[in-house]
C-alpha cells in the first residue's frame, strides 16, 4: 500500500464555524452534498430490500429463502469487512468510492432489466443482492473515514450524528415509498430507482474536485490487516463491545428477517402495508437518534444499551403475536427507538476508544460483527421458522434478546471515561540515525526484537510486574506479536521486557503514531517504579539467505 492516512486539512468552507450544533456540519457545502447523496442512496437501498423481499413473497418462496435476503445483504460485510477497512485507511478514498458507485450503478441497471424482461429467479436475485451488499461493504469504512477530512474537528460528533440520522430517515421513508412504488409501477422499476440513487451519489463524487489524500507511513496490505486485528483483539474495551453487539444482533435479526412473513400472513398486508411497518421502525429510529444522547449522558452507555436491548426483545415478542395493525405499528416505533439506541451507543463507544491510526480498520471489524451476526442470525431464524413456524421462532428470538440484555448486569460494557485517546509520539532511544546504519543491519521489513532493561528495587517489584501487564496490552495493541518479561540471572535487580514486532517500520510507527495518552500514562507508571532510565536495545532479524553486506 502506498497511500496512508494522517491528519489532513479539512476540505471545508466552514472550518472555523463557531456553531457546533446538531445541524452545523450541513453548513459545509461538501458535507451537505455528500450527506444528501448518501441519504438518497440509503433510501434507494431500503427500496431495493423491500422490492427483493416482496418479489420472493409474490413468488411464494418459503420462509428460509425470504430470510436469506438479509443474509445475502450482510454476508459481504463478513467476507470483505477487514480488507475494506484496510483499503479505507490507505487508498485514495474518493477514487475508491467512485469506482464502487460506478459498479453499483451497473449492477442495479442489470438487475432491473433482467427483472423487467421476466428473467429473474429467487436465487439469481440473491446473487444480485450479494453484489450490492459487497459494494456497500467495500465503501463503508472509506466513507466514514472521510468525515474528519471534510469538516473541522469540533464538528465531527455532529457530523457522525447526522450520518446516523440520515440512515434512519431512509429507513423510515424508504420502505414506505417502496411499498407504494411496488403497487404502482412494479418491482423492476423499484430496482431501477435504486440504481438511480447510486448514480446521484456518483455524480456528487465526480463533481468533488481538489481532494488530496493524506499521507502516512506506508504499510503492506497483510501487515496493515494484522495490525488492525491485533489492536482489536488486545483492546478489552473494543472486544467487549464487539461481543455485546454479536450477542444482541444474532437473535434480534429475527425481526428484520421474518417481518415480511408476519406482515403477509399475520396481518394480511400487501407490499405497501409492509412498507408501513418498516416505516414505523424508521420513525422510532429517527426519534431515538435525538433522545439517545441525553439518555447516554444520564444513564451511561451500559444501562442505555441494557434497557434498549430489553425493549427491542419485547417488541419482537409483541409484534409476533399481534393481529392488530395499530398495536403492531405502535410497538414497532418503540422497536426503532430500542434498535438505534443499541447500535448507536455501541458504535459511539467504539469510535470514542479507537485511536485515529486504526479507526477505519476497527470500524471495519465492527461492521463485520454487525453484518456477520445479521447474516448468520437471519439464516438460522429462517431455517428454524421453516420447521417450527414464524410466530414461535419470533417469540423465542425476542425472549433471547431480553436474556442477553439481563446478562449486562453481570457482564457490563467497560468504561472509557478515564482513557485518554490523543496520540502522542514517544522518543526512540538508543538508536543511531538510520542513514548511518548499513541497510542490511536495519531493514524496513526485518522482524524487530526490542529489549528493555529496568532496574527495579525489590520493594517495588510486585507493583512493577503488575503494571507491566498494562504495558503488555499497550505493546500488543500497537504492534507487538510476542511479549515476555524476564529476570536477569546475573543481576537480580534487573527485569527485562522483550517484545517482537513484524518489521522495523512497524516499530517506528509504534513510536510515532500508534501510542495514545492512556498508553503513555501506563508506560510512565511502570518507569516510575524503576530506578533511573531503562536501557533499550533494538535487534533486527538477519536473513541467512541475504547476501553479506560489503566489508562484512
Amino acid at each position: 500500500m502506498s497511500n496512508t492516512t494522517a491528519p489532513a486539512t479539512p476540505v471545508t468552507d466552514a472550518a472555523t464555524a463557531p456553531d457546533t450544533g446538531a445541524f452545523a456540519p450541513l453548513r459545509v457545502k461538501l458535507f451537505r452534498a455528500l450527506w444528501i447523496a448518501s441519504l438518497i442512496s440509503s433510501i434507494g437501498g431500503w427500496m431495493q430490500t423491500v422490492g427483493a423481499q416482496w418479489f420472493l413473497v409474490e413468488n411464494h418462496s418459503d420462509a428460509a429463502l425470504i430470510a436469506l435476503i438479509q443474509t445475502a445483504s450482510a454476508a459481504p460485510f463478513l467476507l470483505l469487512g477487514i480488507p475494506s477497512g484496510v483499503l479505507g485507511e490507505f487508498v485514495n478514498r474518493r477514487k475508491l468510492l467512485i469506482a464502487v458507485q460506478s459498479s453499483l450503478v451497473a449492477v442495479g441497471v442489470v438487475l432491473s432489466v433482467v427483472t423487467l424482461i421476466g428473467g429473474m429467479t429467487p436465487w439469481l436475485l440473491l446473487a444480485f443482492t450479494f453484489l450490492l451488499g459487497a459494494g456497500s461493504a467495500i465503501q463503508g469504512p472509506a466513507y466514514q473515514a472521510l468525515v474528519p477530512e471534510i469538516v473541522s474537528r469540533p464538528l465531527i460528533p455532529s457530523a457522525a450524528a447526522l450520518s446516523s440520522i440520515g440512515v434512519n430517515i431512509a429507513r423510515s421513508i424508504g420502505p414506505a415509498i417502496a411499498g407504494l412504488a411496488v403497487a404502482a409501477i412494479g418491482i423492476p422499476f423499484v430496482f431501477a430507482l435504486n440504481a438511480l440513487s447510486f448514480a446521484v451519489f456518483l455524480v456528487v463524487l465526480i463533481s468533488w474536485r481538489g481532494y488530496n489524500p493524506p499521507v502516512r507511513r506506508p504499510e503492506p496490505f497483510i501487515e496493515a490487516t494484522r495490525a488492525g486485528l491485533r489492536y482489536v483483539w488486545n483492546a478489552g474495551v473494543v472486544r467487549r463491545v464487539m461481543a455485546r453487539l454479536a450477542l444482541f444482533i444474532f437473535p434480534a435479526s429475527a425481526l428484520w428477517a421474518l417481518l415480511p412473513l408476519l406482515a403477509a400472513h399475520q396481518l394480511g398486508l400487501e407490499s405497501n402495508g409492509y412498507g408501513l411497518l418498516l416505516g414505523a421502525i424508521g420513525i422510532g429510529s429517527v426519534g431515538g437518534a435525538f433522545v439517545i444522547p441525553k439518555a447516554r449522558a444520564k444513564l451511561g452507555a451500559n444501562v442505555t444499551v441494557m434497557i434498549a436491548s430489553a425493549l427491542f426483545g419485547g417488541v419482537i415478542v409483541v409484534s409476533a403475536v399481534s393481529r392488530s395493525l395499530p398495536l403492531t405499528l405502535a410497538v414497532l416505533v418503540l422497536g426503532g427507538v430500542g434498535w438505534i439506541a443499541v447500535i448507536a451507543s455501541l458504535n459511539a463507544s467504539v469510535q470514542a476508544f479507537l485511536p485515529s491510526w486504526v479507526r477505519s480498520r476497527g470500524l471495519s471489524v465492527y461492521q463485520l460483527v454487525l453484518f456477520g451476526s445479521t447474516a448468520a442470525g437471519s439464516a438460522i431464524v429462517g431455517a428454524v421458522a421453516q420447521n417450527v413456524g414464524v410466530v414461535p421462532t419470533s417469540v423465542g428470538a425476542g425472549t433471547l434478546v431480553v436474556v442477553v440484555a439481563a446478562s449486562q448486569l453481570i457482564w457490563p460494557l467497560l468504561s472509557t471515561a478515564d482513557k485518554e485517546r490523543t496520540l502522542v509520539a514517544i522518543p526512540l532511544t538508543d538508536v543511531p540515525p538510520v542513514d548511518d546504519v548499513p541497510p542490511l543491519s536495519i531493514s524496513d521489513t526485518a522482524q524487530t526484537l526490542v529489549l528493555i532493561r529496568y532496574t527495579v528495587d525489590p520493594s517495588n517489584r510486585p507493583a512493577f510486574v503488575t503494571q507491566m501487564q498494562v504495558v503488555r496490552q499497550t505493546r500488543r495493541r500497537t504492534g507487538a506479536r510476542q511479549w515476555e518479561l524476564y529476570n536477569d540471572r546475573e543481576d537480580p535487580h534487573v527485569i527485562v521486557e522483550a517484545f517482537s514486532v513484524g518489521s522495523w517500520r512497524e516499530h517506528l510507527s509504534q513510536h510515532d503514531d500508534r501510542t495514545t495518552g492512556f498508553d503513555e500514562a501506563g508506560l510512565e507508571k511502570a518507569r516510575a517504579l524503576a530506578s533511573g532510565e531503562p536501557e533499550v536495545r533494538h535487534l533486527t532479524q538477519i536473513d541467512p539467505a541475504a547476501p553479506a553486506e560489503p566489508g562484512a
